[in-house]
C-alpha cells in the first residue's frame, strides 16, 4: 500500500524532483567546498530527504486530480463521518496524521524549537495555507485537515525528541557523525531494496 501511495505520487514528480535535487547537491557541493566546511553525510542525506518530502507533499496537495469543492469549518465532523478502521478513515483520517509527522520531524530538527506550542503553529500555519491555496484550485477547505495535520507535526516532533534523548544516552560511540552516516545510508539502501521489491516487509 505504502509503496503504491509513493510510485503513484512519483509518477508525475519524479522529473521535477531529479532536477530539484541535482541542483541542490551541485549547490551543496560548491558550498562545502568553497566554505571549507566538513562534509557530514548524515546531514546532507536529511536535506534531501527534507527537500524530498516538500516537493511529494507539494505534488499531493496541488497536482492530484483529486477535486472536492466545498467548505467545512466545523471541527471533527468530517473525520467523525468515517467508520474506524474502514478504508476511507485510514486514508482520511490516519493519512492526514502520518503525512505531516514527517514535517514535524523535519521543522523540529532545522528550527530546534521544543516547544509542543511552537511546533503546533509552525504545523498550523503551513496547514492552513495549503487549505486556503486548495480552496482556491478547486479542491476544499478542511479544518478538520488542519486539526489532523497539527496532530501529525506534534507527532512527528514527539518522535524527535525521544530519539535526540534517546541518542544522548548512549555510549559515545554511537554518537559520532560516522555512526549516524553509516545508519543513514544503511535506512536508504534498506527503503531502496523495498521500492525496488527485493525485499518485503
Amino acid at each position: 500500500m505504502v509503496k503504491t501511495a509513493v510510485f503513484d505520487l512519483l509518477e508525475g514528480t519524479w522529473p521535477t524532483l531529479i532536477i530539484f535535487l541535482v541542483i541542490v547537491i551541485i549547490l551543496r557541493i560548491f558550498y562545502l567546498k568553497n566554505a571549507n566546511k566538513k562534509l557530514i553525510l548524515h546531514e546532507e542525506l536529511l536535506l534531501l530527504a527534507f527537500i524530498t518530502y516538500i516537493l511529494l507533499l507539494f505534488e499531493l496537495v496541488t497536482s492530484r486530480d483529486v477535486y472536492m469543492p466545498g467548505t467545512n469549518l466545523i471541527p471533527f465532523r468530517e473525520m467523525f463521518r468515517y467508520p474506524v478502521g474502514s478504508e476511507n478513515f485510514y486514508q482520511q483520517v490516519v493519512g492526514n496524521i502520518i503525512l505531516f509527522m514527517p514535517f514535524g520531524f523535519f521543522a523540529t530538527y532545522y528550527t530546534k524549537v521544543n516547544k509542543i506550542r511552537n511546533i503546533s503553529l509552525i504545523t498550523f500555519l503551513v496547514s492552513l495555507t495549503i487549505e486556503v491555496v486548495q480552496k482556491f484550485i478547486g479542491r476544499s477547505f478542511d479544518i478538520d485537515d488542519i486539526i489532523l495535520n497539527v496532530i501529525g507535526g506534534v507527532s512527528g516532533f514527539l518522535i524527535y525528541v525521544a530519539l535526540d534523548a534517546i541518542r544522548k544516552k548512549l555510549p559515545g560511540f554511537f554518537q559520532k557523525d560516522g555512526f549516524y552516516s553509516f545508519l543513514s545510508i544503511l535506512v536508504l539502501v534498506l527503503m531502496l531494496l523495498y521500492m525496488l521489491g527485493i525485499i518485503n516487509i
